[in-house]
């Protein structure tokens, strides 16, 4: 207590009943306790200050962080849940392109396979009309030049026998006619007349019938050469197409992927971050109330302090109380036996009511020096050695 403390400093004075004030010493020290209160006072204010305004600064930042990740969390939540439909609808995209570039391949297979059909076939047609129209022609001359006979030994003629023997869409006196003259028989004679016009005209009509039909299956060859290369130009461009899809979103569902693995992690942290700051304000906010308290009571308690010291200076300096505590303490030359009882009894009466008074205005705590002074004016012993000459020299 403040006031025991300044009993223990008023023992360290000099130990001299001769002094003509030794009550004086006391206020001194009183007085030299009082600044030293203040000034600690005002030290712990300084401290109180700064730490409040790092609870201040703490407690906004942490509040911001805070709102921060609170408005993060469902955003990133948001985030990655768009992420991942679309990164299933890129599958599915890739998915689909990759059937439809399989079937544009396999169509392009097929379509190369008939084609080659078809070319062969139309081959085997050509080389088989040019054969017989080449025949056609040979016969047609031999009988315009009247050189039928020298045909008739010749591999056309027998080419062109098979023609007739196989075509289905001659009329059959004709195809009796030109096997007739094929074997070298006439008609309804014994004797053939290379001069006779009907069998050439037979077998040029036969002629003309297949070079126009050589001339359509000629056409009808060129329109599906043309068919299927625009077919096959159109399913190249579909095949690059579909490829230059695929590639992109088998890039974009590794981008997805990564990103998604991202967010995922970031917002593990800012869960784990807002969770901290949470716990971390509620902490500081916890402490900054204990500071709070401890510095209101502890000023609260220096205050006290203060008006007890004030108070208790205040009576010390009084002018009654300084005559009465000097009435007390017996000068240098004197005894107790030439003092006058009635007057050191009154004496003491008077300032042990003045420490009374100061005793009263002083807080619970620090009542302890005040009572020392009052035991020691009021003990049995009224000697000059045991009464308040012991406060002086304590």
């Amino acid at each position: 207590a403040v006031l025991l403390s300044v009993s223990l400093l008023c023992g360290r004075a000099e130990d001299s009943v001769s002094a003509k004030n030794p009550i004086r010493k006391v206020v001194t020290m009183l007085q030299a306790m009082q600044k030293r209160v203040q000034e600690e006072g005002e030290k712990e204010e300084a401290l109180y200050k700064k730490f409040m305004c790092y609870c201040k600064t703490g407690t906004g930042d942490l509040s911001q962080s805070i709102s921060t990740a609170e408005v993060k969390v469902p955003a990133v939540q948001s985030n990655i849940e768009a992420s991942e439909g679309k990164l299933a609808q890129t599958k599915e995209d890739l998915k689909q392109a990759q059937a439809d570039r399989a079937a544009a391949k396999e169509s392009m297979g097929e379509a190369t396979a008939i084609r080659e059909k078809e070319a062969a076939a139309f081959a085997a047609e050509k080389a088989e009309a040019d054969t017989n129209i080449g025949a056609l022609k040979k016969a047609v001359a031999a009988l315009e030049r009247g050189m039928a006979g020298g045909f008739l030994q010749t591999p056309a003629a027998q080419a062109l026998r098979r023609l007739v023997q196989t075509r289905s869409d001659m009329i059959d006196l004709d195809r009796q006619e030109v096997l007739a003259f094929l074997s070298g028989q006439a008609s309804g004679s014994s004797e053939y007349s290379p001069q006779s016009g009907e069998i050439t005209g037979i077998l040029k009509e036969m002629q003309e019938s297949m070079e126009k039909g050589l001339a359509e299956a000629t056409a009808q060859e060129g329109a599906a050469i043309k068919s299927y290369e625009e077919m096959m130009t159109a399913k190249t461009k579909e095949v690059e197409a579909l490829s230059a899809s695929i590639e992109s979103k088998t890039r974009q569902i590794g981008e997805l992927g990564v990103s998604i693995v991202q967010m995922k992690e970031d917002l593990t942290d800012t869960e784990a971050a807002l969770i901290a700051d949470q716990k971390f304000l509620q902490e500081l906010s916890q402490s900054c109330e204990t500071k709070t308290a401890e510095w209101e009571e502890r000023s609260k308690v220096r205050a006290e302090e203060l008006v007890a010291l004030a108070e208790t200076i205040k009576v010390l300096n009084d002018d009654d109380a300084l005559d009465l505590f000097k009435k007390t303490i017996p000068s240098a030359g004197a005894s107790l036996a030439q003092m006058s009882a009635a007057a050191s009894m009154g004496s003491r009466a008077g300032a042990l009511d003045i420490l009374q008074r100061a005793l009263a205005a002083a807080p619970k705590g620090q009542k302890a020096g005040l009572d020392l002074l009052m035991m020691m004016l009021s003990g049995k012993r009224s000697d000059g050695r045991g009464t308040f000459d012991k406060v002086i020299k304590m």
